[in-house]
């Protein structure tokens, strides 16, 4: 496809401080909730009047007025972004979630007592939570063919390398050690000081369907979300969380250059990995960064040389494309380049390097070891939104940390919605069921809405069509007949007391 439609999915950890008056009681559960009320309550978004899911009851969750989605998602706070056709909006709007739920804290007054982590474990439980991508691709993506999920997997598994988040410890990769197929040598937990992704120890699958408790290097679940005839989305949750904003936009960049040059039939077979999810935990706990992977046909490469050769194929035939493309292309040879050079080389672009080399430097300054507690509650303050405490943001302050996007425009993205996708004639319908149509019953999903049970579906089938000025018809259309059928209502009371009278 030569437009293009990305969104991400964030699901946010939560740190309830050490309270030593005693007066903060509130769980994790409680505090997200008060939290995404809070932003309801400021005539952000429209809650949910009905169920989305078993899961999702009414007010669960709801639509914000730049077109993106704010809810509760197995506890866990989780924002959608509005659909975005390039990436500065994408990671635009993608900080604008990060924002809104800051601002919502310390509008609490809640900063000293919790931490909202964007990341994707928690150190002492080793539970894990996601950060979902999604790429709109043509109906005809050659995506049920065996060798190229095969050849995705091996993309996502290598992409590791300036795409990770990095990570104090590991965690056992096999919890069902008993099964068949899962030997007593690999169900051994090793002693991993530092790895360069969050996921990769949670990732059993290279490919399948189902995603919630068994995660899959590619999810092959078809939920379109849009025309089915059209369009199918690629829905991925193999990736970490990254605050670098050159992270993420390499992240969802490099990864949409992939599909496309799948897409033309020109991604080579010889990329396919031996074993992608053993190759994916090979690569994270690499402690010498080496990264030396098996391909299918018995070879050996790294992961490095991999992406390398990957890059070269989509310069030769996507360099020149536009504009957005050939910065991709530039930026994802420098990152390349300069990842054979040490972490510091990539510092403020690459989370896990910018991190290992932080937490190094304290650890050799401390004399600590790799897990030492200390150590590894500076691994989550990485990741902590809060400006004046997480430590990335000092990257950003100092200059290391690489910006694509401006502070007035993540601010203008928290009340408006990005222009030329189907967000944002959603943030229109949001802007006037909050203003001078609140009295109006509503049901709203991302391929369309409906007003009352007497209304027809709206759809909104196509996401490179914004339907703004539909809306805004279908709006007074359905005003009006509302309006006359409350007269009628209303004339019939009145008539009926007259007769009584």
């Amino acid at each position: 496809m030569k437009k293009r439609i990305f969104g991400i999915e964030t699901e946010y950890g939560l740190l309830v401080k050490e309270n030593n008056s005693g007066d903060f009681r509130l769980d994790p559960i409680e505090i997200a909730n008060k939290i995404k009320n809070h932003i309801f309550s400021k005539n952000l978004g429209v809650l949910d009047l009905h169920y989305r899911a078993n899961d999702e009851p009414p007010g669960n969750g709801g639509f914000l007025l730049n077109g993106g989605r704010l809810y509760l998602d197995m506890g866990h706070l989780e924002y959608a972004s509005p659909e975005c056709s390039n990436l500065v909006d994408l990671i635009t709007f993608d900080r604008a979630g990060d924002s809104l739920i800051q601002e919502a804290v310390e509008e609490l007054g809640w900063e000293n007592n919790i931490s909202i982590i964007k990341n994707n474990v928690d150190l002492e439980t080793n539970a894990t939570f996601g950060c979902h991508e999604n790429y709109l691709v043509g109906r005809n993506f050659p995506f049920d063919e065996r060798d190229n999920l095969k050849l995705l997997s091996s993309f996502l598994t290598t992409r590791l390398i300036y795409c990770g988040a990095g990570r104090i410890g590991s965690c056992n990769p096999h919890p069902f050690q008993d099964w068949d197929g899962v030997s007593s040598q690999e169900a051994l937990d090793e002693k991993i000081d530092f790895q360069i992704s969050q996921r990769a120890d949670h990732i059993p699958n290279e490919f399948y369907r189902w995603v919630q408790y068994n995660r899959a290097i590619v999810n092959t679940r078809d939920e379109p979300l849009s025309d089915p005839s059209k369009y199918r989305r690629i829905h991925l949750l193999v990736g970490d969380s990254t605050m670098s904003e050159f992270a993420t936009a390499m992240k969802m960049g490099t990864t949409t250059l992939m599909l496309e040059i799948m897409q033309l039939g020109v991604a080579k077979r010889e990329w396919i990995l031996a074993d992608s999810v053993q190759a994916m935990r090979s690569i994270s706990r690499d402690q010498e960064f080496k990264w030396n992977v098996t391909l299918a046909s018995g070879a050996f490469s790294t992961a490095l040389e991999l992406q390398h050769d990957i890059l070269e194929t989509c310069k030769k035939h996507l360099a020149g494309t536009n504009q957005e493309t050939d910065w991709i292309l530039e930026n994802w040879e420098s990152v390349l380049n300069d990842l054979s050079k040490g972490p510091e080389a990539v510092l403020g672009r690459v989370d896990w390097a910018s991190k290992y080399w932080m937490l190094n430097e304290f650890k050799n300054e401390e004399n600590l070891d790799w897990h030492d507690p200390w150590l590894k509650s500076l691994d989550l303050e990485y990741h902590n939104l809060n400006k004046e405490s997480g430590l990335f943001w000092g990257l950003e302050a100092s200059g290391d940390g690489y910006r694509k996007t401006t502070d007035p425009a993540v601010d203008h993205a928290k009340r408006n919605p990005p222009r030329g996708t189907r967000a944002q004639g959603r943030g229109e319908l949001i802007k006037k069921l909050i203003g001078q149509h609140s009295h109006i019953g509503y049901l709203i999903d991302w391929i369309g809405f409906r007003l009352s049970k007497t209304d027809d579906p709206f759809l909104m089938l196509d996401p490179f069509i914004s339907y703004k000025e539909d809306i805004i018809e279908h709006l007074k259309q359905f005003e009006t007949s509302y309006s006359t059928q409350k007269e009628i209502e209303n004339s019939d009371v009145s008539s009926g007391e007259s007769k009584k009278n």
